[in-house]
């Protein structure tokens, strides 16, 4: 059984989308996907009604997702920690305890732009557009990884 971990900084914005729609590529199978952030600011609350918009828009519920913080236990039970930009990546390898933990961690928009580290950008002080543009990077990126998945 394969365990995805999508990452952002407070698990609001960027992490529950790619959750969200990486679940509804693989919706019968015995992939486990979950999503945390780096900091603590936003445990236990719901994504942000701008991401829960435009999931709903695109036909998906994310609104009963509830953030959580990464700790360095997560590296036992998942098999891929995908993050969605640098700052992420930087605070999830600060984590790591071996080697083995750090090849477990990469870039989500790696899946269709290989090798080039591109970053999810952080919708939280943009416009609508901004989480629009951001579910549409991610949909790209779950498509590819739920293609070598099935």
């Amino acid at each position: 059984m394969t365990k995805i971990l999508m990452v952002c900084l407070g698990n609001i914005c960027r992490s529950p989308l790619a959750e969200g729609i990486l679940r509804s590529k693989l919706p019968n199978t015995s992939i486990i996907i979950d999503s945390a952030g780096t900091g603590d600011y936003h445990i236990g609350k719901n994504p942000d009604s701008r991401s829960v918009a435009v999931a709903n828009k695109h036909g998906l519920d994310i609104s009963n997702l509830k953030g959580r913080q990464f700790h360095a236990s997560d590296f036992d039970v998942f098999d891929v920690i995908y993050v969605m930009d640098e700052s992420n990546y930087r605070n999830v390898l600060l984590l790591a305890r071996d080697e083995q933990d750090k090849t477990k961690v990469k870039f989500i928009l790696n899946e269709v732009y290989p090798d080039q580290n591109y970053n999810v950008p952080d919708p939280y002080y943009g416009g609508n557009d901004g989480f629009e543009n951001v579910y549409n990077m991610l949909d790209k990126a779950c498509s590819v990884i739920a293609e070598k998945l099935t």
